[in-house]
């Protein structure tokens, strides 16, 4: 959602009140509704589209049924618009009795049968950026101990109060709140286009929140992808170190599988995002997503690049005026001699670091390479390594176990 002064993300955890609270080693894996279904609530002309307990559903099935939570794809994500336009008669948040029919404790329930996990989103304020009730300051602790009654495993805030210039007074006595109602975690999850990303404290977000929205909404354009790049690498000295398990940037959705992305575009926002330790949220419909589309989502070797226990976020390291960009990310048991090209598929000659090579890439596109030590190769992982042991961690379990050296 666009807001005028912040987002928020948090995840909620029942079993710990602390900051430290062990949640999203890596970066978290999922699917996210906003980007692809927005605001659609006309569930009569559009009942397979709609903002609704059967969208949710059927998206938990096919995370569930089509290799997706495996490879680490475990939350679904609910964005605007769930909610009634009226609080219950004790001042609660409740569903849309007509598209959830039967609330989101029974849609937290049905996800959790599929092994997966729920978030939510709400707003601090009068009202979200749809017009539904909001979260203001005598609602904190009734909408997160609400949230948490239902069994929803993470809250996305956005912050749009009605007073902004008062908006730093919401913070601290809403986390506070959230601690008591067994929400560990929550941070501004949205910088604006106009905020100077050196004004944004985030030392204290790593010290309070799982992850952060840094900029502007992504839309379904490669303009818009180049954009968010374009910001985050630019800021790259102030936003890297940031980064970390636990504590990740997020650069918004991949928009994999909608309409405005070439294959070569939509493997360029794949290989970047795995760059970054970005979140992997995808909004688009896994109902009726292509092979193409499929397969780079679920790219095995892109996955382990994104999921590495380190956590350390990559860098731009060349930006030439013909918009040949190089890019690096350090991994574990960092070394570099074998070469496996990632969406490809194949291993490519070894190479040494006095050795000149020529790299082929296609307007908008990417080459992304997997850098391993040749002995490490040989002793640990063999010649088909990334055939049999590159699949992404399960169940989400913090970090997959594959220890990966660089990503260029």
């Amino acid at each position: 959602m666009k807001g005028t002064v912040y987002a928020i993300l948090m995840a909620i955890s029942s079993a710990s009140f602390a900051l430290d609270n062990g949640l999203m080693q890596t970066p978290p894996m999922g699917w996210l509704a906003w980007e692809r279904f927005r605001c659609d609530i006309d569930c009569q002309n559009d009942p397979d589209n709609c903002i609704s307990e059967r969208l949710f559903m059927d998206m938990a099935d096919r995370l569930s049924e089509d290799g997706w939570r495996e490879l680490g794809y475990i939350y679904i994500n609910i964005d605007d618009c769930w909610s009634s336009m009226e609080r219950d008669a004790a001042g609660r948040l409740q569903a849309d009795p007509k598209r959830f029919p039967r609330g989101i404790d029974y849609l937290a329930k049905y996800v959790h049968s599929r092994g997966l996990k729920l978030g939510i989103y709400g707003d601090l304020g009068t009202h979200t950026c749809g017009g539904y009730p909001g979260t203001t300051l005598d609602k904190i602790q009734m909408d997160a101990e609400t949230f948490a009654s239902w069994g929803v495993d993470m809250l996305k805030l956005d912050g749009i109060p009605d007073d902004v210039s008062g908006s730093e007074c919401y913070r601290p006595s809403y986390w506070l709140l959230l601690q008591l109602a067994g929400i560990s975690r929550w941070t501004p999850a949205q910088t604006p286009r106009g905020l100077c990303v050196h004004q944004v404290n985030y030392t204290l977000l790593g010290q309070i929140c799982n992850l952060w929205r840094n900029y502007d909404d992504i839309q379904d354009s490669w303009d818009s992808v180049l954009g968010i790049v374009d910001w985050f690498f630019d800021n790259q000295d102030v936003l890297q170190p940031a980064a970390a398990p636990g504590q990740w940037n997020d650069p918004d959705m991949l928009i994999v599988g909608d309409f405005g992305l070439s294959l070569d575009q939509s493997r360029a926002q794949m290989a970047l995002w795995c760059i970054m330790a970005a979140p992997l949220f995808m909004s688009n419909d896994l109902r009726s997503i292509s092979s193409g589309a499929r397969a780079i989502l679920q790219n095995p070797a892109a996955i382990t690049i994104n999921q590495d226990p380190l956590g350390i976020q990559g860098k731009r390291l060349i930006k030439e005026k013909s918009r040949i960009e190089v890019f690096w990310r350090p991994l574990s048991k960092g070394a570099s001699a074998l070469v496996y090209d990632v969406f490809l598929g194949r291993r490519l000659p070894e190479l040494k670091d006095s050795q000149q090579f020529v790299v082929s890439i296609n307007p908008s596109g990417v080459v992304m390479w997997y850098i391993w030590p040749t002995g490490q190769w040989s002793k640990e992982a063999g010649l088909d390594y990334f055939s049999e042991k590159l699949i992404g961690p399960k169940r989400h379990q913090y970090a997959n176990e594959v220890n990966s050296p660089q990503g260029l």
